[in-house]
């Protein structure tokens, strides 16, 4: 779950302080992946943001992984084989799932759509621990948002016709990340998403986006509205911007693909 902050938050850092000493003070004031991931990437030199081994190791990130875009499928004829686990992202358009998931892989795989409910194809991204790494560990199934406006009515009526045989037959697929926006009240198609994961025999978690959007005390209230209207204890926030919980999240999917 989301940690907050204890005792005074950390002073503001120049961005001339080394990283080493950064992280040493971290160390010393605060426990917040938050607030270390928001300092770390402002301190760091721009021509270093782009590997962000070092941050995931501070964060708690299991490993670095290197992602590949594999293929988009639009009928089950284009799944690719089922051969390692997989894990697949779901939420209403707009609840941020293309930043999340780019968030987790450290690079921008997921296309982030200026216009919510476009994407009708289910995206596969591989993922290994290594770039000379050519046979896949784990694979990612961004599919397609459900519930904007005029594209979809319901899950049934608005998902392509394979989605369902994709979420009810796939072998590989080990997990189902449950996105829902932390910010606004909880929706009925998310809790008739989660009654079909609940009745398909899926395992799945759900995660609140958008955390770094809320206060302590919106965040607590927040929490308690999910966990009322999903029927459920268990919901992780997470923020796609500052990094809180991806390392909580992270550790859930290594954890049930058992890697």
């Amino acid at each position: 779950m989301l940690r907050q902050t204890r005792g005074e938050a950390a002073p503001h850092q120049s961005r001339k302080t080394p990283f080493s000493s950064v992280r040493w003070k971290l160390g010393q004031v605060t426990h917040s992946r938050e607030l270390a991931y928001s300092v770390l990437a402002a301190t760091r030199p721009a021509r270093q943001r782009k590997d962000g081994t070092r941050i995931r190791r501070i964060l708690g990130f299991p490993m670095q992984v290197y992602p590949r875009f594999l293929l988009s499928a639009t009928s089950a004829e284009h799944f690719p084989p089922p051969t390692v686990p997989e894990v697949a992202f779901l939420g209403r358009s707009n609840v941020g799932k293309s930043s999340l998931i780019n968030a987790l892989l450290g690079s921008k795989q997921a296309h982030v759509s200026s216009t919510p409910g476009r994407t009708r194809a289910i995206n596969f991204f591989t993922i290994t621990n290594s770039r000379e790494r050519q046979q896949p560990q784990l694979i990612f199934a961004d599919l397609p948002g459900y519930g904007y406006a005029k594209i979809s009515k319901s899950i049934s009526a608005g998902w392509p016709a394979f989605i369902n045989p994709y979420l009810s037959d796939r072998p590989t697929l080990e997990l189902c990340v449950c996105l829902v926006d932390s910010n606004i009240p909880p929706q009925a198609s998310d809790a008739q998403l989660i009654d079909y994961l609940r009745g398909a025999g899926r395992r799945f978690v759900i995660v609140g986006t958008k955390a770094d959007r809320l206060s302590g005390n919106q965040r607590a209230k927040a929490l308690a509205a999910l966990r009322q209207g999903l029927a459920t204890e268990e919901i992780l926030l997470c923020s796609a911007k500052t990094g809180a919980g991806l390392g909580e999240l992270w550790s859930t999917i290594y954890s049930v693909a058992q890697l």
